[in-house]
């Protein structure tokens, strides 16, 4: 393959790739507004710059498509928290700064959260999304433990629970909160925050 045939192909390459993230991204808006069950490929064509017809040019199916939306979006999510685990120099600061960390994700992601909580519970029902969701839920839990970790090392302490009850915990709390911040409830934000910092305390026992 020449030189100048190389570059075509890349090239083909990225606008293939470019595409699909813009069809991921219009996705991700549709799901949010409507949920899984009442998005269809129509409506997700409707909310981009491509007719039905493309969208099944870039992805075989629904499954993939909504997969790689949200794989997408995930790729950003999971780090979410790592700026307040390298900026704390005490446990009391990163209290403070995952629980920030929290609120302000919970208010300028809510929606896109929600749609995560909505496709994880449809990987009861569907098998399709079953791996993936594990595998995303899985480096969640990963993020968390990261908290977790730096939080007993800066408190001179050892986690009393393992990784997947750190999370659960968290994930729970979080989920909670959620609920309350979609029906409205102002203070949500501030009592997540709140209580993600306590429950932090919780966790870790020595020291």
């Amino acid at each position: 393959m020449t030189e100048t045939s190389e570059r075509i192909a890349r090239r083909s390459v990225d606008k293939f790739a470019q595409r699909r993230a813009e069809l991921a991204e219009s996705t991700l808006q549709a799901l949010s507004e409507l949920g899984y069950a009442r998005t269809s490929l129509r409506e997700i064509a409707q909310k981009s710059n491509f007719s039905h017809g493309v969208l099944h040019y870039y992805f075989t199916d629904k499954v993939e498509l909504l997969t790689y939306a949200v794989r997408k979006f995930e790729e950003v999510c999971v780090t979410r928290y790592d700026e307040a685990v390298a900026m704390a120099r005490s446990a009391e600061e990163l209290e403070q700064g995952f629980g920030a960390a929290m609120a302000g994700t919970l208010r300028a992601d809510a929606v896109m959260h929600r749609l995560w909580y909505d496709l994880r519970n449809q990987s009861l029902f569907e098998e399709a999304f079953r791996a993936d969701v594990l595998e995303i839920d899985t480096q969640r839990q990963a993020m968390i433990w990261r908290v977790v970790e730096r939080y007993a090392e800066l408190a001179g302490a050892s986690p009393v629970v393992p990784p997947p009850v750190a999370y659960a915990a968290f994930d729970g709390l979080f989920q909670q909160a959620l609920l309350h911040h979609l029906a409205g409830e102002e203070n949500a934000g501030e009592a997540l925050a709140e209580d993600a910092g306590s429950l932090l305390g919780r966790l870790v026992a020595g020291g």
